[in-house]
């Protein structure tokens, strides 16, 4: 048996390359991880390599199973996006399965410097964003308690104030102030517990 290790080596390059781009997103705890990633690249890259040579000498149209694939990835892509309380996520890691299939159909056609330079232009964007997000970007984080009783409600953004709290939301219906506040990204776990320490008397029903 005559083994094609030109396509062989065109297999590995795709799956290691979107395996590295799933391997960011398994960094952060993220829907899908490197093995996600890998299977997307190498199977989009399996699909191009059947389109350019499974069917040499009949009569087929290579480009056609490359558009399918890039229509048939947002249905995988889809299965990763959630909406969840108002929110949605998995928008990025969507993103990155897409970007992992073009990668996979660059290296099956033997463009390995574009795809080389995808998937770093891809981690770098990535690891960017997230630096910024970091360092610079606010969380919102949405409390739930019940307030002492004899309590006035409309002291709590007062009280909120005077922490240096941002508060982006506030209601207060069937004995539960319910709030939305904001804060810094890399400290807010910290800045969270240093709140809920200093609410003596309140019960905390919820924290999202």
């Amino acid at each position: 048996m005559n083994i094609d290790w030109f396509l062989i080596t065109r297999l590995v390059v795709a799956g290691l390359l979107g395996g590295l781009i799933g391997l960011e997103r398994e960094f952060r705890a993220k829907e899908a991880g490197v093995r996600t990633h890998f299977i997307v690249a190498l199977g989009s890259a399996l699909f191009m390599i059947i389109s350019q040579f499974a069917f040499e000498g009949k009569q087929h149209d290579a480009a056609r199973v490359a558009a399918q694939v890039v229509s048939g990835i947002g249905f995988i892509g889809a299965g990763v996006i959630i909406f969840q309380k108002n929110a949605v996520r998995g928008v990025t890691t969507a993103a990155g399965l897409w970007v992992a299939a073009a990668i996979g159909m660059a290296a099956a056609d033997g463009m390995y410097p574009v795809a080389i330079a995808a998937t770093l232009l891809t981690i770098i964007c990535l690891e960017m964003m997230h630096f910024i997000n970091l360092h610079f970007s606010e969380k919102a984080v949405e409390v739930v308690l019940v307030p002492p009783a004899g309590y006035n409600p409309l002291d709590f953004p007062v009280f909120l104030e005077k922490k240096k709290v941002s508060l982006e939301q506030f209601s207060y219906s069937e004995g539960k102030i319910r709030v939305v506040l904001h804060f810094g990204h890399r400290s807010y776990l910290k800045d969270l517990k240093s709140l809920t320490d200093s609410l003596e008397g309140f019960v905390i029903e919820d924290i999202n």
